[in-house]
């Protein structure tokens, strides 16, 4: 008989380690930046909460799908690195497709520019150029039209001296005379191109750099061929959305099954060689990982010029991050402790755990809570760096806030018990929705490019304790062996399901309104629910739970020997007292 080979435990929690650290470190490179990355090439909100929506739909059904696949056939490691290799394709792919318009690459890097010299720090903030000819502009506007060559002639001392409160309007007049005749002359130019045609059709010339973008050239065919301009340029956006949804619904499915099947693998790992007490701290690492290379990031991005060469934006560094992290993340792979299980399950745990949360009312209420949460984060997800964009923020500003959020959760971690102990499990979860519901309403009134962090810490609560709280409620309804699958189904409802519903719901809403409206929304949203959550929660009876850990701790010396071999059986009784109570 062969002997079993010695595992190394250490060594194995090294490696699963140092694999986290560099897999969320590759993935916060690039996908809190990815609704960026499609502001930049022209998408609107609504547009990018499609493809968001569709990401988070395909991971919803595709991950337990792989997962089950690369189980059943024991092709976890091929799985596992075919992944990591394909998606850094997948995500390069990205960089291949072109903007809409040339002026949406560098409209947004003019804003960040002059929010520093006290211009105005959104994009819409409408100003009246009463000396310039009465042209009515935005920044929005103004920054499309001026060209880098029109920019270089501003002069930039008379900017800098102008005072902190001072509108566009004001800071143009402070701007030396050639600076307000450029102005002046691109404005005239622009509202005669628009309102006048010549005899065959093409528009006015302008020797502007952006009359050599993709949508001025879509337009002057277009004109050629009898459509309207504004056809024309929807076209182009339509073309490019789909373009860039098949490339992220492409990404999806090939980094998909990756998170599943290496955490079924370590688990499994540990629990054949009876160390799962390192597998609840396994997060952590991926925390640190997260929080260095988005900070990291940022700051490189934030230092760089707004192009890197005539058709390279410098986001796309994000990309380039995202791929040498995950070829360092490959070559760990292929060191993965991973734990061949040669037993077929004969139930479907799934299935097995909808029916126990279905039977409880308040893992009901509580996945509830998960689907609502869910559908809140991925907005706050989606549209934040927008909104931080708008107001002048750099990618170093946006990578912080990430840092602080990630960080304020680890340290919190260490007071979980407690904090569960102090307000419960039902007041840990509204006191999270609550926190929620006030970094929603700050974010709706952020003023300067650093205001967003000092509210991050609240993150702490509003998804580090929320989901401690969630998780306490997945193990009082579960049975033995049940744990990760109810969590799982907990998880795959609130990131899953409730993400994507979110995302589409928040694209059409900042579409149509504004994100302003979209946070306040969800305030009041959580504030709502959070209320309705304590009432309900109160009037469903708790049912209760045998605590099976306990019964196998407890000592048989306690038994009386004249009892009959049923009655000893104390984990056969409890068994079956279970069954009467909650029947599979």
């Amino acid at each position: 008989m062969r002997r079993n080979k010695q595992w190394d435990v250490n060594k194995a929690m090294l490696l699963s380690r140092l694999f986290q650290f560099l897999h969320c470190a590759g993935k916060a490179c690039a996908i809190p930046f990815l609704t960026l990355y499609l502001r930049h090439l022209g998408l609107t909100a609504s547009l990018t909460g499609i493809i968001m929506g569709t990401k988070h739909f395909i991971n919803l059904a595709w991950a337990p799908l792989s997962g089950y696949f690369a189980k059943h056939y024991n092709k976890r490691r091929v799985v596992i690195l075919s992944s990591l290799l394909c998606s850094i394709g997948a995500g390069l792919l990205l960089l291949l497709i072109p903007p809409a318009d040339k002026a949406t690459m560098t409209r947004y890097c003019n804003i960040s520019a002059f929010a520093g010299f006290g211009l105005p720090k959104t994009a819409e903030d409408t100003i009246n150029y009463s000396q310039l000819g009465n042209t009515t502009m935005t920044v929005h506007a103004f920054t499309t039209l001026i060209s880098p060559t029109a920019l270089s002639k501003i002069n930039t001392k008379h900017i800098a001296t102008a005072g902190a409160g001072q509108t566009l309007n004001d800071a143009i007049l402070a701007t030396a005379a050639a600076s307000k005749h450029e102005v002046k002359r691109i404005a005239h130019r622009q509202s005669h191109r628009e309102n006048h045609k010549n005899e065959e059709g093409a528009d006015i010339p302008d020797n502007s750099d952006s009359k050599r973008s993709v949508r001025s050239g879509s337009l002057k065919t277009g004109s050629a061929h009898g459509q309207k301009p504004t056809d024309v340029v929807l076209e182009v956006q339509h073309q490019l959305f789909f373009l860039v949804l098949m490339a992220v619904a492409l990404w999806e499915v090939l980094a998909a099954p990756l998170e599943w099947t290496v955490d079924d693998g370590l688990y499994e790992y540990l629990d054949f060689v009876d160390a799962t007490d390192g597998y609840s701290q396994h997060w952590i690492w991926g925390y640190l990982g997260a929080a260095c290379s988005a900070c990291g990031v940022g700051l490189l991005v934030s230092n760089l010029d707004c192009l890197l060469n005539v058709h390279i934006h410098r986001s796309a560094v994000h990309f380039y991050s995202y791929a040498i992290l995950i070829t360092l993340t490959l070559l760990t792979g292929t060191f993965l402790p991973i734990h061949v299980n040669r037993k077929r399950e004969q139930t479907n745990k799934v299935l097995k755990a909808l029916h126990l949360i279905s039977n409880d009312g308040r893992a009901t209420l509580c996945a509830l809570t998960a689907f609502i949460v869910g559908a809140v984060s991925s907005t706050v997800e989606n549209y934040l760096f927008w909104q931080m964009q708008d107001k002048g923020s750099s990618e170093f500003y946006m990578g912080a806030s990430i840092a602080i959020k990630l960080f304020a959760e680890i340290l919190l971690s260490f007071f979980s018990d407690k904090i569960l102990k102090t307000v419960g499990q039902s007041g840990t979860v509204a006191l999270g929705m609550l926190c929620m519901a006030v970094q929603c309403l700050y974010y709706s009134f952020l003023w300067s490019p650093w205001s967003v962090l000092p509210i991050q810490s609240l993150n702490a609560f509003s998804n580090g304790a929320l989901w401690w709280a969630l998780n306490a409620h997945c193990e009082d309804v579960s049975t033995p062996g049940m744990e990760r699958s109810v969590q799982r189904v907990f998880q795959a409802l609130s990131l899953g399901l409730g993400a994507g519903i979110g995302s589409l719901a928040g694209g059409f809403i900042a579409s149509r309104f504004s994100l302003e409206v979209l946070y306040r929304a969800a305030a009041v949203v959580l504030v709502i629910w959070s209320v309705a959550f304590l009432i309900v929660q109160s009037r469903i009876p708790r049912q209760k739970k045998v605590n099976y850990s306990q019964l196998l701790a407890a000592d048989n010396s306690d038994l009386s020997d004249t009892e009959t071999d049923q009655e000893r059986d104390w984990l056969v009784k409890a068994m079956k007292d279970e069954k009467e109570n909650n029947s599979w």
